[in-house]
């Protein structure tokens, strides 16, 4: 016996036929709700949903056929069962091919009923979580989600916004761990594309010799495991996007391959004559410098000009250290949602050194670091003896700060240090220092001339 709660509409202008199923599905713990007719039906279903919809085939006003029609076009999470007497059965066939989920002939047998039910239900409410997930994924990859608000990263933002409806080939660029797969899946999701396929590929991880079958398929007896035809990732990713992380590593030969692939829209399984058609949109990402491997002859220069079309190229962490601490809120609070666990925040000083460090491994360096204190830390807030020693130790911009707070320091002795600490950081270049100041040069030239005589007029 099913415990399933959920409504099921039955819809028949015989009164006791209605009351007879819905005796047997309440039986069997069901909700169920009658109608006489189509229109009675449909005006349930503009207040309630119905996963399943049992309905007769022949009834006056709206029959089933006409509602049928409706619930496609109106309530497409809805399943419906045709009900229909043995001589209509080719009636109940053709709603089949227009939409219905099944059909049951009269008189209707209780166990027969409850089967189809239990299928109708089951799949519409695995459709349903399907499309939950859906709106739950295009969530997570909604812009505001890719956590950023230095110019780099609003620019980056703009021209994701500006691309994302483009059938264009996308090269995103940038160090490991920037977040070049956030990127491509920010296109894919907030694109006409969404609904479809995500493919990611990382040219890296597959040998060579199987990465042509895993891209393009192959046929059966293409090679000696080749024991059934397989689609290949290509036609996974049909009216969807094809993501290739690592592009650099791909084969010379499988690249000539993938050249075709982009020219033609259609690609050829191997071991087969054949060609087919692909619809995909093309995203690829690499962390060195592609024009560099073409002059290297390691990558093909006509294949380069295909996929570098548009770059979105990612800034490492270090180039955008006023984004730090917003990355450390949103990543530390994901962390303590997937331990369960409660903590208030991360402290000043522990924050200072996460801004100080240079983060050779970027955001991810970031993320792994902030699961690894939310993991260790015993107090309410993450304090700078959760991290690692190696970024407790730094003695950067952050640490003067502190130390100037607690030696409490005239604010000309600070500013005149943390010039000097700009300038030297810059190389000297005084128009530079000047813009990173947020002053104009004139500005930076007195302060720097009374900085030369000792004197200070703040």
């Amino acid at each position: 016996m099913t415990q399933d709660t959920s409504s099921i509409l039955i819809v028949d202008d015989e009164k006791e036929m209605r009351q007879l199923l819905q005796d047997i599905l309440e039986e069997d713990h069901y909700r169920v709700v009658g109608a006489s007719d189509g229109q009675e039906a449909l005006a349930h279903m503009e207040s309630e949903k119905f996963p399943v919809v049992v309905t007769d085939l022949r009834m006056k006003g709206l029959d089933g056929l006409g509602l049928l029609e409706q619930v496609i076009q109106k309530h497409p999470e809805s399943n419906l069962i045709m009900m229909t007497a043995f001589g209509t059965v080719e009636s109940a066939v053709e709603a089949m091919k227009q939409g219905a989920f099944d059909y049951l002939t009269k008189p209707v047998k209780a166990d027969e009923l409850l089967v189809t039910v239990q299928k109708a239900l089951r799949e519409a409410l695995l459709r349903q979580e399907v499309q939950q997930l859906r709106q739950q994924v295009s969530r997570e990859y909604a812009f505001d989600q890719i956590l950023g608000k230095s110019k780099p990263m609003r620019e980056i933002f703009d021209l994701i916004r500006r691309v994302a409806d483009s059938q264009t080939n996308i090269l995103i660029t940038g160090e490991s761990g920037t977040g070049k797969e956030l990127v491509a899946k920010a296109l894919h999701f907030n694109s006409q594309r969404k609904s479809k396929p995500f493919v990611p590929v990382n040219c890296a991880a597959i040998p060579e010799l199987l990465l042509e079958s895993e891209l393009f398929g192959h046929v059966r007896g293409a090679f000696t495991d080749a024991k059934s035809d397989k689609h290949g990732l290509f036609e996974e990713a049909h009216d969807g996007t094809l993501f290739l992380d690592e592009i650099s590593e791909m084969p010379m030969m499988l690249q000539a391959k993938l050249l075709r692939a982009v020219q033609e829209r259609e690609i050829r399984r191997v071991g087969s004559t054949k060609s087919t058609s692909v619809n995909v949109r093309l995203v690829v990402a690499t962390n060195v410098t592609l024009a560099e491997e073409v002059k290297a002859k390691r990558f093909r220069e006509d294949l380069y000009y295909r996929l570098n079309v548009i770059e979105i190229r990612l800034p490492p962490l270090r180039e955008r250290k006023e984004d730090i601490p917003l990355l450390t809120h949103g990543l530390l609070q994901k962390s303590l949602t997937a331990q369960q666990k409660h903590i208030d925040g991360i402290a000043d000083s522990a924050l200072a050194r996460l801004i100080d460090y240079q983060w050779p491994g970027n955001v991810r360096e970031l993320e792994n670091i902030l699961e690894r204190a939310a993991t260790l830390t015993q107090g309410p807030i993450i304090s700078l003896e959760d991290l690692p020693p190696n970024i407790q130790n730094i003695q950067g911009e952050g640490q003067f700060i502190e130390d100037a707070v607690e030696q409490i320091l005239p604010l000309g002795q600070v500013e005149k240090a943390y010039i000097r600490r700009v300038l030297e950081k810059l190389g000297g270049n005084k128009y530079q220092t000047a813009h990173v100041l947020g002053i104009d040069r004139k500005t930076l030239y007195r302060k720097l001339a009374e900085m030369e005589d000792g004197t200070s007029k703040e």
